[in-house]
Order: structure tokens, then sequence, then C-alpha cells
């Protein structure tokens, strides 16, 4: 029997596997899991950081232990991968740790948690365990593979913990002081001894009468290509007269907690100054709205010295929408925003070399209405931020680290991203990230604007620089 309960164990080939941290997709907000490796020796601990096989550090050195990406399969059943294979693993190596923590969560909020080991090369299942007792736990220790004699034995462990990946990592003896200079060793575990007395000691039964669970299908362990969707058609451009501006709307930049249902009869009232960006980082002027529908060219009566200019963009209905500038022969310029969101409400922004008029091409299928306003008008990146879809922040603080989490589409697929665009139009890459996901990244001294490009929902969060260390996700 492969599926056994707490405590239980079952003797192992030695073949190569491939192991499962299984469980069913949250919504929107559930607690994000991944899986992680220790590699623990004789005495009950790890020899150093190179070790533990985790988000930051997928692969071990000299073990054949790997991190292999994370699989969706049917009915929401999502798995993140590892790779053992024990006749690499190295001979001071006494277990193979397996464990699951969670962000933005506890356990008792995952949803079908098991793991599950199958053959690397017959695909069979070796063994399953299921966890049914998760409540506030952050991390758990879900089993382990240990030597027994001359092969190998797998036990279902269990071990919740509230202080996540670092405190169990803690319990088996690793430690990390962040910063230059710290080194790798670690401390004596606590009861280790008698652990590994009582895993070496005699054969421990196997498990014969373990409780029946019911089949469960996982994922192959492949990461799974979304296909990406194809544009809509565009309608011939259908001249639409622009109408007078109507100031009467939330501010774009006020968009927080989820999409906002578009009429497409007014932006709103444009908001005063709202941050420190100097003002050579863009002009001012007196804001400007146009109203139309599919596909079609704004031409603003606007001379304006050199400098970003703020779009804000409703569009009614599904569909694309892609607005950019255009050169004096008409030809895509630089892109100012692009998105497949419903009834959207979006920001974004282009730099203005001073000279060319300004022109910019909208192209969807149904209404829409832009609105032009200074920079000096978008919202402060100086705390944690929520928003929905694509935005467009000011910093003009000093060099920070920023934890990301975007939630993706209602798929939780599609492509997100943030670029730092500073002064004179020059960008690079900040984030980036496909479906839900989070991460970490450093944002340099302002002032910068922070661009923001999303499927769905996404959060911001400003920390001080170096906070992150060791434990902090790195992509």
């Amino acid at each position: 029997m492969t599926q056994i309960i707490k405590g239980g164990n079952l003797p192992l080939s030695g073949e190569p596997m491939r192991v499962a941290v299984v469980r069913r997709a949250g919504g929107a907000g559930a607690p994000e899991v991944d899986a992680a490796a220790l590699l623990v020796d004789a005495g009950g601990k790890v020899r150093g950081r190179g070790d533990l096989v985790f988000y930051n550090q997928p692969e071990h050195a000299g073990s054949g232990v790997r991190l292999t990406g994370h699989a969706q399969g049917e009915g929401g059943v999502v798995a993140d991968w590892l790779e053992i294979d024990p006749g690499r693993v190295e001979p001071a190596v006494d277990r193979i740790v397996v464990a699951a923590s969670c962000d933005g969560g506890a356990f008792g909020e995952v949803e079908g948690l098991y793991l599950r080991a199958v053959s690397a090369t017959t695909g069979e299942q070796l063994a399953q365990y299921v966890v049914e007792d998760a409540t506030t736990e952050t991390a758990i220790l879900l089993g382990e593979f240990y030597r027994r004699n001359d092969g190998w034995k797998f036990r279902a462990v269990g071990q919740g913990y509230a202080s996540g990946l670092p405190g169990l990592a803690a319990d088996f003896g690793f430690s990390v002081e962040d910063g230059p200079g710290a080194d790798e060793e670690v401390a004596e575990r606590p009861g280790a001894a008698e652990e590994v007395a009582d895993a070496q000691g005699g054969a421990a039964e196997e498990v014969s009468g373990a409780a029946a669970f019911p089949a469960v299908s996982a994922p192959a362990p492949t990461v799974v290509e979304i296909p990406v969707p194809v544009p809509p058609t565009v309608p011939a451009p259908v001249p639409v007269p622009a109408p007078t501006p109507a100031p009467v709307l939330v501010p774009a930049v006020a968009k927080a907690g989820g999409p906002v249902s578009a009429s497409v009869a007014s932006l709103g009232a444009a908001p005063g100054r709202c941050n420190a960006l100097p003002r050579e980082f863009g002009p001012e002027f007196p804001y400007v709205e146009y109203m139309g529908r599919g596909k079609e060219d704004v031409e603003p009566e606007l001379s304006l010295p050199r400098g970003f200019l703020v779009v804000d963009v409703m569009k009614k209905g599904a569909g694309e929408v892609d607005v950019v500038t255009l050169t004096i022969r008409r030809r895509r310029w630089r892109p100012v925003l692009r998105s497949r969101i419903a009834n959207l409400r979006g920001v974004g922004v282009f730099h203005h070399d001073g000279t060319t008029p300004i022109r910019i091409r909208v192209d969807t299928q149904g209404q829409w209405m832009i609105r032009l306003r200074p920079v000096s008008t978008l919202l402060s990146f100086d705390g944690p931020l929520e928003g929905f879809g694509p935005d467009v922040l000011a910093y003009t603080g000093e060099k920070i680290d920023v934890k990301y989490r975007f939630q993706g589409d209602e798929d939780k697929s599609g492509a997100s991203a943030v670029s730092v665009h500073r002064r004179g139009g020059h960008q690079e890459p900040a984030f980036n990230e496909w479906g839900r996901g989070r991460g970490t990244g450093s944002l340099p001294r302002g002032p910068r604007l922070l661009v923001v490009e999303a499927a769905g929902g996404w959060s911001l969060e400003p920390r001080p620089a170096g906070s992150g260390g060791f434990w902090t996700r790195r992509r």
C-alpha cells in the first residue's frame, strides 16, 4: 500500500523519484504555497546553506535534489515538483526532508494538500501522504526519505510550524546571518540525537492498515504552457467627434480593490499635485479628454516642452485596448497602455520629446475615453499600495526594496510587470511575472516613475534596502 497515514512509513527501491507537493488552487487572496527540501546528516542537522533546496536555491550542488517547477492539472490541482535520485545522494546525507511553506495565510486555508512520490522512469506511485489536520501552520514538514540499512524508506511526518520556512529550517540547525561576512555554519538541532536514534533503531513496521484515501491524480511534472489569446480583430475606424470634456469621476489613481465598472461618461476631475517629482520631469498643462469608438487617432492641440505625460484610459466592454503614440508619418512609436481587462480603467504614460506633434492612437472594439494629465498628479509610492490593471506611480525617495504580488487575470494567467522610468524617457525592467506570483526587487533612488502592467490585481510594498536577505524570494 502506497497511501499512508501520519507517522507511517514505507520501504523504497532507491530508484530516481519525482516528489510533488500537491494542493487545490485557491481563489484571489489565497495563500501561496512553495515546496522545499532539507538535506540532513546523521547528527540531525544541515551542514550549511547549500543543504536547503527552495525557491531561491532550486538545486543541491552534490546530491541530485532539485526543484523542477510548478505545474497545473485538471480540476484546479496544482503542484510543485522535486526530483530526488537516492543513488546520487552524498554519503554524509542521512535524510531528505520535504516541506512546504505558505505566504499570505496558513495551511488551514489550503485545500487538498498532500505529498506524492512517483517513479521518475515509470510514473508508478511510490508513496502518498494526505495532510488532514492543518490549521494555523505556515510551514509543514510533510515527510522524509531516510536511509535504512542499505536502502531507503519514506516516513509521513506532518509536523507544523507557525514560524514559516525559516522556523522549520532553524529546527534542523539552519541559521542565516544576512549581510556581508555572514558565515554558513549552523547550530546543533535540539533533540536531534533522539530522533536519529529512533530513525536508525529497529526496523519500523510498515503501515498495512492505513486508512484508504481516494486516488488523486497529480499533474505531470512539467510546466504547463499557457496559450496567449489572439488579439481581437479591430473594425475599420469610425470617426466620432470629441465631446466637450466633463470633469466628474473618481480619479484613476484612486483605484484599489478590484476593477471599476466603466460607463464611458467622464473620467472625472483631474487631481492636483500628488507627488514631489521635479518640475522638469513633466510639464504642467490643463487636462484634456477625448471620447471615441473603435480605432481612432487623437491629436491634442498641445504645445508642450519635453517630459512625461500621463494618459488615463477607460474602455467599455471586453476585448483588447492598445494605446500608442504616432510618428509624424502616423506610424506606431511609443507604447502607452495595452490591456485585455474588460471595462478597463487604467493609467499609462509616454515621454514627449518636446518637438514632435502629439498624436495618440486608440485601438479597441467598443467605446473608450482617454485623458491627458501631468505627471505631478500621479499617486506617490511611499507606502503599501494595491491596485487593479495598468497604473503609473511616482517615486522620489531613497533606494529601497519592493515586494511585488500579482493575482493574474480571472484564470490566474496573463503577463504582469513593473518597469522603472527615469528622466529623459530611459527605462529598465524591475520585475515580471506570468500569472499569479510574487517576488522582490530593488528600486533605485528617485525620482522615478513606476509603470505597472498587470492583467489583474496587484500590490507593491516598500521595504528598507537590503532588508530581504536570504529568505526573500528572488526571480
